[in-house]
C-alpha cells in the first residue's frame, strides 16, 4: 500500500493554494455577475439574493446576440478550414521518407516562429483591396492561415507515434492513399483533432485585435469585442459588466468541458509520440 508521507501532505497543500489562486478570480466575476445593482459591499462578500435580470439586461443593452453569432460563425468556420487543411497536409509529411519532406516541414514550421504582426499591415492591405474589410470572411481567412502551421504541427508528432499496420493492411485491401486517410488514419486521429479543436477555438474565439482591425466602423462584430465595447459605455455598472463577461465565455467553457476526456488523451498521445 502507498504510505502517506510529509511530501504528499506538501503536494496537496500546494495544489489547493494553486487552486485556489485559480478559482479566486472565478469567484468574483461569477459573485458580480449575479448581485443586485443596489448591492454596492464588497466583491469579495457572498452575494445573499442573486439575481438573473443581469444576464438578460447585458445581452440587450450590449446587442450580444449578432455578436455571439458572428463569433460563432467566425470560430467554426475557421477551425473546420484549419483542421481539414493540417490534417491532410500533416498525413504525406509524417509518412513520407523523401528528403523534401522534411525541408516542407520546417518551412511550415516557420509560421510558429515569424509572429504574425510583421504582416498586419500587408494583410490588412489585402483584404482592403478584396473588398473584404468589415466582412467575416476577412477574419476566417486570416485565422485559417494563421493556424495552420501549429495545427499541423500536432497532428504530425501523433501521425509519427501512430503504426503503420493499419494503413499496410488498407492498401493491401486495395485502398488508395486518401482511402486510407479518411477510413483508417483520420478516425485514430480523434484525440489530437478534439485537441486542436479546442485550442484553435479558445484563440479565436477570445482574439480581440484582430476582430477590431478588420471589422471595425462595420455593424459586425465579435463578442470581445462587443464586450469591451460594453464596459466602456456601462463603465459604473459592474454587474451588467462581469453578467456581459460570463456570456462571452460560457460557450467555449461547455465546449471544453464536453470533451475534456478528449483533450487530455490527445495531449498524452501527443507527448508519447
Amino acid at each position: 500500500m502507498t504510505r502517506y508521507r510529509p511530501r504528499t501532505f506538501a503536494l496537496e497543500l500546494t495544489m489547493i493554494a494553486v487552486a485556489l489562486v485559480v478559482g479566486f478570480p472565478v469567484y468574483v466575476l461569477v459573485n458580480l455577475a449575479v448581485r443586485a445593482p443596489s448591492d454596492t459591499s464588497s466583491p469579495l462578500r457572498p452575494t445573499t439574493a442573486p439575481i438573473l435580470t443581469n444576464f438578460t439586461d447585458a445581452w440587450k443593452q450590449g446587442a450580444l446576440g449578432g455578436a455571439l453569432a458572428n463569433s460563432l460563425l467566425v470560430t467554426t468556420a475557421s477551425v473546420v478550414i484549419v483542421l481539414g487543411i493540417s490534417s491532410l497536409a500533416a498525413y504525406p509529411l509524417a509518412r513520407s521518407t523523401a528528403h523534401w519532406s522534411r525541408g516542407v516541414f520546417l518551412l511550415m514550421m516557420l509560421g510558429l516562429i515569424l509572429p504574425f504582426q510583421l504582416a498586419t499591415l500587408p494583410l490588412y492591405q489585402t483584404m482592403r483591396d478584396l473588398g473584404l474589410l468589415g466582412q467575416a470572411w476577412a477574419l476566417i481567412l486570416f485565422y485559417s492561415g494563421l493556424q495552420v502551421p501549429f495545427t499541423m504541427f500536432l497532428y504530425v508528432g501523433f501521425l509519427r507515434g501512430l503504426p503503420r499496420e493499419f494503413e499496410d493492411a488498407a492498401f493491401i485491401d486495395g485502398c488508395g492513399p486518401w482511402q486510407a486517410f479518411r477510413y483508417v488514419v483520420f478516425p485514430m486521429l480523434r484525440p489530437i483533432t478534439v485537441t486542436a479543436l479546442v485550442l484553435n477555438a479558445v484563440f479565436v474565439w477570445n482574439d480581440f485585435f484582430t476582430p477590431l482591425l478588420y471589422l471595425s466602423g462595420s455593424g459586425q462584430q465579435t463578442l470581445p469585442v462587443a464586450v469591451a465595447g460594453f464596459v466602456g459605455q456601462y463603465v459604473s455598472e459592474w454587474n451588467l459588466i462581469f453578467a456581459a463577461l460570463l456570456i462571452s465565455i460560457a460557450p467555449i467553457l461547455l465546449v471544453y468541458f464536453a470533451l475534456q476526456r478528449s483533450i487530455i488523451n490527445g495531449f498524452a498521445g501527443g507527448l508519447k509520440g
